[in-house]
């Protein structure tokens, strides 16, 4: 069974953001949501209450990832854009912005950092019939409360690190993955092309019916 991915989505505290963030002060955060806010549909943000925290991307040589944010609202607003000089590209959470700018850019994966890209797909593209989250570690899981020691051990031997692949000969890179989808876990084997495009296949369900919450509702 193979699918082309086109859908998933991590932990808000994405493994390949957490300690590469710069937030950004006000005077380049004016200047880049002069550029930006054209682009958002049925939304502006205010440089005054917004946050930018910004991280360079190695596989988008010359891009950055920006995290865009206005907590003084409730919800808060946010958004994710990916940007360089002129080049705007919103996260819309479908494949289809990724795989042109993987094509525009072009993408430049390489052992370094294949393990980035795959997070960073994972978490930005997402799917009508819900998302893969990538669990790396019983903490990337959403349970709904902590559990027992016995089961959170069990868990955890089952979960795979994502780590940086060499390619083939063709520039393809072959991993392991586990992830959630709903209230399962999964492994499955992730192919990521050197175009970027990533295939899931041989997907083995390992636990159901898990106390997880359900990502899209929070609850």
């Amino acid at each position: 069974m193979c699918y082309f991915f086109l859908f998933g989505l991590t932990n808000d505290k994405e493994k390949m953001f957490q300690d590469a963030f710069k937030k950004l002060e006000m005077e380049e955060v004016a200047t880049l949501l002069e550029d930006i806010n054209p682009h958002f549909e049925h939304t502006t943000f205010d440089p005054l209450q917004t946050t930018v925290l910004a991280q360079d991307v190695s596989f988008y040589p010359g891009y950055r990832f920006l995290d865009i944010a206005d907590y003084s609202v409730s919800p808060e607003k946010r958004r994710f854009v990916l940007y360089k000089d002129n080049d705007i590209i919103v996260i819309n959470w479908s494949n289809e912005p990724i795989y042109a700018l993987n094509l525009r850019a072009p993408i430049a994966l390489r052992k370094g950092n294949i393990a980035d890209y795959i997070r960073f797909f994972f978490t930005y593209v997402r799917g009508k019939h819900g998302r893969f989250i990538i669990s790396e570690t019983v903490d990337d899981i959403l349970w709904r409360e902590d559990p027992p020691p016995a089961a959170r051990k069990a868990i955890s031997k089952m979960l795979l690190p994502i780590s940086d692949i060499e390619p083939d000969e063709q520039g393809t890179f072959k991993t392991k993955a586990t992830m959630m989808f709903r209230d399962s876990l999964f492994r499955a084997d992730v192919e990521i092309k050197a175009n970027g495009l990533v295939i899931i296949s041989n997907e083995e369900l390992l636990v159901e019916d898990m106390p997880v919450r359900d990502d899209t509702f929070g609850q």
